[in-house]
């Protein structure tokens, strides 16, 4: 929401992209932009609507953050997806802050922001893209479509989907970009793909996409429309396309890095420059595994952010040794630290590091070395 932000610049780019392509019959922009939506939302919300299995990896409480037993943060700007199409949007994109448990480098977070697409079709829609095509019969699901959808509007879903994210690829990457599809799985969308650009000589994941599975919008009130759904990343997204090589820099508030977009819009070109690299401090960090293999590493980095803030930088495991006589497995982890705006001393490492073995002791219940 801050303006030239950089994540900022990226949203714009995306809805200006979105609105020139898309606009109703009274030359309005088709889609609606919802990005001020509270971050706390439901279980239901989060998981059930979008059809996640009850067994899903996404569920543990080492993977979310969870409030209490009915609330937690948004793990997927997709948690508000039911809820707005039964308000009646047909159309809309949903931006805001979603939070995940992850490991630690320069690329991750435990907070990031999406952006989720969603476009509904309905018989006076489809009319006016092609004719005599039905929407619905009673068939077998299969890999190219859902059983209740027939093969013409799976493939009418497709093209207009695909269509549309091709032109938002050729908008943020350039026209002459080499893409390519992918097949892949989410609980919420079949068939489903994720879109990869040639960046720098590697394939490199866009977005992920697909059409909206039917059951949820059934369960939402609708039943005469088909949709597709597409989301994706802002931090990744600005990382690639202005160069910035931290992800812990989009909270920064060092001027070296906000006047580097002053007065910029979505339409500007800019290369980031690095300022005042301050130099790396690590120290390592071991202990034995439970015996009751309850250990999670997100619990481990959880408490690393906690306890270190910004000044942690990477996480990583670096030995891992079992004990045959003690049945027990040991983990070392080496600890990155650097401060984004200023140095940090061996003294200010030290404690912060001391606060993570002792909250690592108390909270995980190991011996620490």
């Amino acid at each position: 929401m801050q303006k030239h932000h950089p994540l900022c610049l990226i949203k714009e780019k995306i809805v200006n992209y979105m609105h020139s392509n898309y606009r109703s019959k009274y030359h309005t922009p088709r889609f609606a932009v919802v990005d001020q939506l509270d971050p706390v939302v439901t279980l239901k919300d989060n998981f059930d609507t979008l059809l996640v299995p009850k067994d899903h990896p996404s569920r543990k409480q080492s993977d979310s953050y969870y409030v209490n037993s009915e609330y937690m943060l948004r793990a997927h700007t997709s948690a508000h997806q039911s809820n707005l199409m039964k308000m009646g949007l047909d159309h809309f994109l949903v931006v805001g802050d979603v939070y995940r448990r992850d490991e630690i480098d320069k690329s991750h977070y435990p907070v990031f922001h999406q952006m989720e697409g969603v476009s509904l079709i309905d018989n006076k829609m489809l009319s006016k893209m092609s004719d005599n095509i039905k929407m619905f019969e009673s068939g077998e699901k299969t890999v190219e479509k859902q059983g209740v959808h027939t093969r013409d509007i799976s493939m009418l879903c497709e093209a207009d989907l695909k269509n549309c994210l091709i032109g938002l690829a050729k908008a943020l990457f350039g026209q002459n970009i080499e893409y390519r599809w992918v097949e892949c799985y989410f609980p919420f969308t079949h068939p489903s793909w994720e879109l990869e650009v040639m960046f720098n000589g590697e394939w490199m994941e866009v977005l992920g996409c697909g059409i909206m599975e039917q059951q949820i919008l059934h369960e939402a009130g609708i039943s005469d429309k088909v949709g597709w759904a597409f989301g994706l990343g802002l931090e990744r997204l600005a990382m690639i396309l202005y160069g910035i090589p931290d992800i812990r820099l989009f909270w920064s508030q060092d001027s070296g890095f906000h006047s580097q977009f002053k007065d910029a819009t979505h339409e500007s070109k800019i290369k980031f420059k690095e300022f005042g690299k301050t130099p790396q401090n690590f120290n390592d960090l071991s202990f034995w595994l439970p015996l009751d293999r309850s250990y999670d590493p997100n619990d481990f980095y959880d408490l690393v952010r906690d306890q270190g803030g910004h000044c942690v930088e990477q996480v990583s495991l670096i030995d891992e040794f079992f004990n045959k006589k003690k049945g027990l497995t040991s983990h070392c982890y080496r600890i990155v630290y650097r401060h984004m705006d200023r140095p940090l001393t061996n003294q200010e490492v030290n404690v912060i590091h001391n606060q993570i073995k002792q909250a690592v002791a108390e909270q995980l219940g190991v011996t620490v070395r």
